[in-house]
């Protein structure tokens, strides 16, 4: 009797010591952060003036295959503002889709343009095109969609 036991209790702390690694939390090194987006992805200089910017927006459209057309996307940010990058309304919107500040940073960095400005064209059209493709639709941008 004394043997099985013995044997039984060698026998739980060997199961036990194969579980226990995979109930342990994650380090947080290795917690996924979203990646950066690269910079080759749609990189057209959208300083050039408003036919980069249509193409910025474009490419950005068909990579990440947003909702309805690039066309769509183009003609929603022509809605929201005149495709000026520098656009601001007093109501705390900013950029080419006319995006809300107070929620810019963190969705800069969720849609892996982290530390870039709503100002930035390039990261204002990124994380609008991802929003959009994720939500299914352009219905964040109700007035414009």
């Amino acid at each position: 009797m004394a043997r099985h036991v013995t044997m039984r209790r060698a026998s739980i702390a060997a199961l036990a010591a194969l579980m226990l690694p995979s109930l342990a939390p994650a380090p947080a090194a290795q917690a996924t952060a979203p990646r950066e987006v690269p910079k080759r992805i749609c990189d057209i200089d959208w300083r050039e003036g408003t036919w980069h910017v249509k193409q910025l927006i474009k490419c950005a459209a068909r990579h990440w295959d947003s909702p309805g057309t690039p066309e769509k996307a183009v003609q929603v940010a022509r809605c929201e503002s005149r495709l000026r990058p520098d656009a601001y309304n007093p109501n705390g919107y900013a950029g080419l889709f006319q995006q809300a500040t107070r929620y810019w940073p963190g969705r800069a960095h969720r849609y892996g343009v982290p530390d870039r400005s709503v100002f930035n064209a390039r990261a204002n059209v990124i994380v609008s095109i991802r929003m959009a493709r994720e939500i299914g639709s352009w219905s964040a941008w109700a007035g414009c969609a």
